[in-house]
């Protein structure tokens, strides 16, 4: 059963990243701008078990998917 926090915090912990606040927000500000032709999980800065992370969590409709939504929101 998985009792991590669905909120941005726990997204960026899950994705193996720093994820206290100003942490989160200087990755936002660094990627930023995003194309709106690259899938989020396609996006260079990505690692291998990252991208895949953000991929199932989309085709498979988990938990995470709306926060996904907002990391992809966020990064346009």
């Amino acid at each position: 059963m998985d009792l991590s926090a669905h909120n941005l915090a726990g997204l960026f912990a899950q994705l193996g990243l720093d994820n206290n606040k100003h942490t989160i927000e200087m990755f936002i500000t660094k990627h930023k701008g995003l194309s709106d032709c690259t899938k989020l999980a396609d996006a260079s800065f990505w690692n291998r078990s990252q991208a895949n992370f953000l991929t199932e969590a989309i085709t498979q409709d988990s938990d995470w998917s709306e926060v996904v939504d907002v990391l992809d929101s966020m990064l346009r």
